[in-house]
């Protein structure tokens, strides 16, 4: 895979399409490129959570709290979006369902690329604002059906 071919597959990724080429660049020279095996394991549930990784190639599954199915995550997806912003820990286990490659954007190398490209950062901070308005607008409206369901009286 070329340098171009990993910039179009990061350029493809949720957060990193606002970045414009020279931003996206500057991700592909440093971001950290980790080749999984089949059932290798990229994060434990719990784990700290100081980067997000993007699909290189291959597929990632995610495996969710509970009793959900597991989700499956190809080229250009982004696993742990919040954390190229802030440190947490893994709501979940992700492993390579194939032989795969992704590359981990830490923490640190996002903030570096929001410095320096502030139009990005505008973009991506009013994309992750609409984000969070529809998620509270969701949320809303399962709160009204579960008062609407909800038992009256004795």
């Amino acid at each position: 895979m070329g340098f171009d071919d990993d910039i179009a597959i990061l350029a493809a990724a949720p957060v990193f399409g606002f970045l414009d080429e020279a931003a996206l660049r500057l991700l592909t020279f440093a971001g950290e490129r980790h080749p999984l095996s089949p059932g290798g394991i990229l994060f434990r549930r719990g784990d700290r959570a100081d980067a997000g990784y993007v699909v290189m190639s291959g597929q990632i599954a995610l495996a969710p709290r509970g009793q959900g199915a597991l989700v499956l995550a190809g080229p250009s997806a982004l696993i742990g979006r919040n954390a190229l912003f802030v440190v947490g820990r893994r709501p979940s286990e992700a492993t390579a369902a194939a032989a795969s490659e992704v590359m981990r954007i830490s923490a640190q190398l996002m903030g570096r690329v929001l410095r320096e490209f502030p139009e990005a950062a505008a973009a991506i901070h009013r994309w992750l604002a609409d984000d969070l308005l529809d998620l509270t607008r969701d949320l809303g409206s399962v709160r009204e059906m579960l008062v609407d369901r909800a038992p009256t009286g004795p």
